[in-house]
This record gives structure tokens, C-alpha cells and sequence, in this order.
């Protein structure tokens, strides 16, 4: 059988008339069927033992983009610049990943999912990086720019990565469509890619389990744009399989 991804899902008000929506992009769930997985989207419903159920069926959880995380989650009082919360997502969200990390579950963190990550190991974040950091590089042109494959700039991994292994290489382009990051790194985690002016771009777990988050969004370059990105998702997904709870067959 394929492994079953979970994939977070947003909060999303269309009109003010009408009831949210729960939901995600289809790239997601394109790079996880490309890859042979068997996406499954987590609404973020609030009952803990609900979610436990559902976390419970998963054999791996992919942590997608989105808007800011509350910054009362890491300690910090809100910046002036701080944008769209999503107390739902952010109240579901935190216990997926921490259940993962805690008990070896592979995660695959994307934008907003390498901040959750983060956060949820202790870790802080740059709420606004053009208030807060001084540089020169836009980090959010490719959102700008309304092209989700525009590559905003190079970003250089550690040489021992997980992630140069996959995609063969320690520099490539990448899309950017973020204004916050990753500031101190969270237990258990360590940085393992950078932007040219220096700000956090990808994570790796620092144990056996797989743990990869990064700031760009690859599921929107995997297709066509750098297919390279491909190499992450089969990883993800392969290690989900070898991973997963098979039941005990009855005697």
C-alpha cells in the first residue's frame, strides 16, 4: 500500500458571507502522488483526540506553507509588521509536529512547515526580515512577481547535508515567497542552508528520523522547474514507507 502523508491544512475566507474553508494547494498533493505517496489533507479541528486519531493513521506528515505563526508561540510580543494568523491552523499544527519529531515520524517541513518545525523544537523566529534584518535581498520577489517558479536567489547547503545528497548539488536557485525565518534554531535541529545574505533556509533533524524543512517551495518547482526537487519528495515518501505501522495480523 502507499504511505499515507497528512498534509496540514489553512484557513482560507474567500467572502466575508461565507464559512471558511479548509485546504491546500494542489502541489502539494501532486508531489506527494508524483512521488507515491497517498496525500491526505489534516483539517485543523481543535479536539486533541480527534487529531490524535487522525495523526495516528499517518506514516508521514508534510507541513505546508502559509501565513505567520503566532509569535506568542515562541515568546515574543507581536511586530508591527507581524501578517495573517490562522489560530486554527497554528493550534493543530504544533501538536502534529511535535508528536512527529518526539516519536520518529519522517516530516517534511515547507515555508511556514521549516518555521513549525522550528518552533515546535523551542526555536524563534524573524517575524518581519526587512524590519529586523539588514539586507539587500527581497525574500518574498517571487510572491511579488505572482510567478510561484520565478527563482529569487542561490541557495547554498552544507556540504554533509541530507539535502545536497538528494539533489546533487550544495548551490542552486530557488523560489522565495516568505518575510519570515527562522532565527534560533530549535533542539534537535540544525541549519543546513542558507540564502546569500545569510538567513536560515533549510533544516535538518540532528537523529535518525527524516526531518527536513525548507523556506523555499519546492512542490512548485518539482514539475517542471527544477525536477530535482522530485529526488526530496521520493525520499520523504520512501522513508514514510519503510517507517510505517504495519498492523499485527490476528492469531
Amino acid at each position: 500500500m502507499q504511505p499515507l502523508i497528512g498534509i496540514s491544512c489553512g484557513t482560507f475566507h474567500d467572502r466575508a458571507w461565507c464559512p471558511p474553508s479548509f485546504g491546500h494547494r494542489q502541489t502539494y498533493v501532486d508531489a506527494v502522488l508524483k512521488a507515491g505517496g497517498a496525500p491526505l489533507l489534516i483539517p485543523p479541528v481543535q479536539d486533541e483526540h480527534v487529531l490524535r486519531t487522525l495523526y495516528d493513521q499517518l506514516d508521514g506528515l508534510l507541513l505546508a506553507g502559509g501565513g505567520d505563526l503566532s509569535p506568542a508561540l515562541y515568546g515574543a510580543e507581536p511586530h508591527e509588521k507581524l501578517g495573517l494568523l490562522d489560530p486554527l491552523r497554528d493550534g493543530a499544527e504544533m501538536p502534529l509536529a511535535r508528536w512527529a519529531l518526539a516519536e520518529g515520524k519522517p516530516v517534511l517541513g515547507i515555508c511556514r512547515g521549516i518555521q513549525v518545525l522550528n518552533v515546535a523544537r523551542g526555536g524563534t523566529l524573524y517575524q518581519d526580515i526587512p524590519s529586523e534584518l539588514t539586507t539587500d535581498l527581497q525574500h518574498d520577489i517571487s510572491y511579488a512577481r505572482e510567478d510561484w517558479t520565478h527563482m529569487a536567489h542561490e541557495l547554498r547547503l552544507a556540504p554533509d547535508s541530507q539535502l545536497a545528497y538528494l539533489l546533487g548539488t550544495e548551490q542552486l536557485a530557488i523560489n522565495s515567497l516568505h518575510h519570515q525565518a527562522v532565527r534560533t534554531i530549535g533542539a534537535g535541529l540544525r541549519p543546513v542552508g542558507w540564502a546569500p545574505d545569510g538567513v536560515v533556509e533549510a533544516l535538518e533533524g540532528t537523529g535518525e528520523a527524516f526531518v527536513v524543512g525548507v523556506q523555499c517551495h519546492p512542490e512548485a518547482l518539482q514539475a517542471h522547474a527544477d525536477p530535482r526537487w522530485q529526488a526530496v519528495f521520493a525520499a520523504f515518501v520512501a522513508r514514510c514507507r519503510a517507517t510505517r505501522q504495519v498492523p499485527a495480523l490476528a492469531a
